[in-house]
């Protein structure tokens, strides 16, 4: 038996969500009670409009319904900030669907949750980080930097050298990039930086920029003050809680531009100011932020301001992926398996030469993230104290097995270019780093390897 209209619409109306549907026109075909108690709005007002017509403050890009009908993508669990017609803010967390009927896109659903329980939770830890403020007596005990330089295993010259410019940048005040792949341990080195510097006894607070919507973030940022929005209270932000500590902003670049410009004037003179108050604060504060693209990439596509790209580049450090330093998957290997020995009450004391081989000739898209799961499953299915190939995740070995009917012959260019980054990665070795002297050894000028450098290690 099919359902008609009037069951589904009995369904979806008896849901405690809030639910928006368009075509893929842009126009709303159905939109229940809870979505129009959620945006301040009645049935009628949105019923048959253009979405872009009732919620002027979106735009294209960032209506994620609009989004879902222009890729025929889903979107999950994606944070979404709004004003309705009547100019009222509105926030939601959104999973997103298209809707294909015998393989064309008609339309989108839109499931919206209200996040202000989300809300609740940030301003609850913001304050219990503000009253352990006020009675610890001892700053190192809110130290959230848990990792060392000497935490981050690896024989490879070129991430040397960058643990190495770590060090001496650690000695300094001054605002540090760091930028790499997803999972290759970005937070681990920003970690290590503040452990090896003077404000090692100092707060570090990590803030994820790309999870939390826009409003929330920048008064979990900057603080807030009573009667500045409905709700709002006495409260510290980031900036105020972390004087005299480090403040990691990681993905940065998913930081609307507008709340960039506030950060800048932070970064440049040191004052903030809370929501809606006219008085500002001195912080001393280091600031460290993190992306996974090249700057200029974001620069290009723009996720950053050119100003904040230049006062952020003063000194920046790439983090290698894991693909351009296999002579580090041992070594790592190792490690993970002397850490789920210890987890998971095993003693695994050997790893069969196909099984090293085989991660050893991966192209790790989730670096060292996905090395450690990896581990992690053939720990979990090993039976003695040997790993073998086949403990390895079936995604894993379906992939191997894919790329062992493929040609093995090596594109003449990518070939070229690895040898020279590994000559170019031994000379600096030699060397120490000295990129003069590594030119002089290559017998190039220093120009040339900087280029080089810059092209090979991007």
């Amino acid at each position: 038996m099919l359902m008609s209209d009037e069951m589904v619409k009995a369904i979806l109306g008896s849901i405690d969500e809030a639910i928006h549907v368009i075509n893929n026109e842009g126009v709303t075909i159905y939109y229940n009670e809870m979505a129009a108690k959620h945006d301040g709005l009645t049935i009628d007002e949105v019923l048959g409009k253009h979405l872009l017509d009732v919620f002027p403050s979106l735009t294209e890009k960032s209506s994620t319904l609009l989004n879902v009908i222009k890729t025929s993508q889903p979107i999950y669990q994606l944070p979404q900030s709004y004003k309705n017609i009547r100019g009222v803010q509105i926030d939601t967390i959104n999973t997103t669907l298209p809707i294909i009927v015998n393989d064309n896109l008609v339309g989108a659903i839109e499931i919206a949750k209200d996040y202000s329980q989300l809300k609740h939770l940030s301003n609850k830890l913001l304050d219990l980080q503000q009253k352990s403020n006020k009675k610890t007596k001892k700053p190192n005990e809110m130290n959230g930097a848990q990792y060392t330089m000497n935490d981050i295993l690896t024989v490879n010259p070129e991430f040397k050298l960058v643990l190495k410019q770590a060090r001496n940048v650690a000695q300094t005040s001054s605002t540090v990039l760091v930028f790499g792949e997803t999972g290759t341990g970005k937070e681990l080195l920003v970690q290590s930086i503040h452990n090896f510097s003077s404000r090692s006894h100092g707060s570090f607070i990590a803030q994820n920029c790309a999870a939390i919507p826009e409003s929330l973030l920048e008064s979990i940022l900057f603080g807030t003050v009573k009667g500045s929005y409905t709700g709002a209270i006495d409260r510290a932000g980031l900036f105020e809680l972390a004087h005299g500590g480090t403040l990691f902003l990681d993905e940065m670049n998913s930081m609307p531009l507008e709340l960039q410009a506030r950060l800048l004037r932070v970064l440049e003179d040191g004052m903030v100011r809370r929501i809606g108050s006219t008085k500002v604060f001195k912080v001393d504060v280091r600031v460290i932020v993190a992306m996974n693209k090249h700057p200029e990439e974001c620069l290009r596509d723009g996720e950053i301001r050119a100003d904040l790209f230049y006062r952020l580049n003063v000194f920046s450090l790439q983090i290698p992926p894991l693909k351009s330093r296999k002579e580090d998957i041992p070594i790592l290997i190792e490690h993970f398996i002397n850490k789920f020995n210890l987890d998971f009450n095993k003693k695994v004391t050997n790893t069969d030469d196909e099984f090293i081989n085989r991660l050893v000739t991966y192209h790790w898209p989730g670096n060292v993230r996905e090395l450690k799961h990896i581990v992690e499953h053939a720990m979990n299915m090993v039976e003695g104290k040997t790993l073998l190939p086949e403990y390895l995740p079936p995604h894993f070995l379906q992939h191997q097995s894919t790329l062992i009917h493929e040609p093995s012959i090596q594109p003449l260019k990518q070939l070229l270019e690895e040898t020279e980054r590994k000559v170019i990665s031994n000379a600096l070795r030699i060397t120490d780093g000295n990129v003069m002297r590594a030119s002089k050894l290559l017998q190039i000028p220093r120009q040339t390897l900087q280029y080089k450098m810059n092209k090979l290690f991007k």
